[in-house]
């Protein structure tokens, strides 16, 4: 987020040396060169307390949960469950039922869309969308249109990467039945004003979706006050383990639906003749889980929440100034996504090199950043690009670390001529 804040009362908050120390992988060397780690809106690191967690699991207490009678198994259903807590007070979900946990974002954007999709969506019903959407939010309702003879109808955004809510205003009527939404931009940064979109929404009826992956571990949220109908997001974009997600869902709807998987843990009873469901959560979450991801997940939350996600959010927004600034001294650079409200995300070309070039030539001195189209070609084409290079901050990032990256961008500029 754009917050000017004054960087000696954000260091007093924790200090970057300490915080850094938390992250084994921030010391390693990569080609000789001290790691330096800027595409953290792909995933972001994990800190020593998760691998503990993790490790300590798998060591002193590991077992299947919910089937088992015996101690480990309780006390590993214990660790699991005691993480619903966790995440529902997170997220300020009013019930623990609400949290269904799932291997990401994708999947959960998935599950809504087989199960809701399948018997909220009828023939000529209309589902809204931003230009912005990561792929994960674009291919699912565009099944689910086909499949339903319903059209899927696309938010415009300006040349900033602001969504235009007049014209969004003008796409809402009676047929619009879902507005599934990214909150913050994975590839532009731009967060987007999922209030003032939920209440839009909400005014003709329509239910709303908010995929929260890249917000998740920037922005607090609180359900009761978004009062979206879902919320989505993934566990390794918020310092936890791969494999890690949540959906959240109001639980009436939850209720309502129909199991998106079948198998193990998710039946009441089943015989030949019939099989009835268990109760929210349960019914979402066939077979045996990520059950370690998810006590993973659990520790990087209280490990976000003992750092303090506003002293969080204060750091980055120092880094994406300098970082744009810095970037911005190139020639030929130019950043596209200038949205007033933005996470630490910075997008960019340079002149006329590609940047998967970029990204090579940077990596050979340590500095990780992501170059393609970022699971949004159809952003990309709005703007008439194919693709860009990413650099994506978290509040372990310094700013020495941004210097770092723009004299690498230097030295690709004098390779290049």
């Amino acid at each position: 987020m754009n917050i000017l804040a004054d960087e000696k009362n954000v260091e007093s908050l924790f200090s970057i040396d300490d915080i850094r120390k938390d992250f084994p992988e921030l010391s390693r060397y990569v080609h000789n060169r001290p790691l330096c780690y800027l595409d953290n809106a792909a995933s972001t690191l994990k800190p020593q307390t998760v691998i503990d967690v993790i490790a300590d699991f798998y060591t002193s207490g590991y077992s299947n949960i919910h089937r088992g009678v015996y101690l480990t198994s309780q006390q590993a259903t214990e660790r699991y469950e005691n993480v619903r807590s966790i995440i529902a007070e997170y997220i300020g979900a009013q019930h623990t039922s609400e949290i269904v946990f799932t291997r990401g974002a994708t999947e959960a954007i998935n599950l809504v869309a087989h199960s809701w999709g399948e018997y909220a969506i009828k023939e000529g019903d209309e589902i809204l969308i931003t230009t912005m959407e990561h792929h994960a939010n674009i291919v699912p309702w565009q099944v689910l249109c086909e499949k339903k003879n319903a059209q899927l109808r696309i938010i415009p955004i300006n040349d900033s990467g602001e969504i235009i809510l007049e014209e969004f205003e003008k796409l809402l009527s009676e047929k619009t039945k879902l507005v599934s939404c990214v909150y913050a931009s994975n590839s532009l940064g731009t967060i987007n004003p999922i209030q003032s979109i939920i209440q839009m929404a909400k005014n003709v009826g329509a239910t709303v979706l908010i995929d929260g992956a890249q917000a998740i571990q920037h922005i607090p949220v609180n359900m009761q006050e978004l009062n979206c109908d879902f919320f989505v997001f993934s566990g390794h974009k918020l310092y936890a383990p791969s494999g890690t997600g949540v959906l959240y869902g109001k639980k009436a709807l939850l209720q309502a639906m129909p199991p998106y998987q079948t198998g193990g843990d998710m039946i009441r009873r089943v015989t030949f003749e019939k099989t009835t469901y268990a109760d929210i959560p349960a019914r979402f979450e066939a077979g045996t889980p990520n059950i370690e991801g998810i006590i993973g997940l659990g520790e990087a939350v209280r490990y976000v929440q003992k750092c303090g996600l506003a002293a969080i959010a204060e750091r980055e927004a120092l880094l994406l100034e300098y970082g744009t600034h810095r970037l911005m001294e190139i020639p030929d650079v130019r950043i596209w996504g200038t949205a007033k409200e933005k996470v630490a995300v910075i997008s960019f070309t340079l002149g006329a090199i590609h940047p998967h070039d970029i990204g090579s030539l940077l990596d050979r001195e340590g500095i990780a950043v992501r170059a393609g189209h970022h699971c949004t070609q159809p952003l990309w084409q709005r703007f008439a690009i194919n693709s860009t290079t990413r650099a994506s901050f978290a509040f372990y990032n310094t700013e020495q670390e941004i210097d770092t990256l723009v004299d690498g961008l230097k030295n690709v500029v004098s390779l290049f001529g």
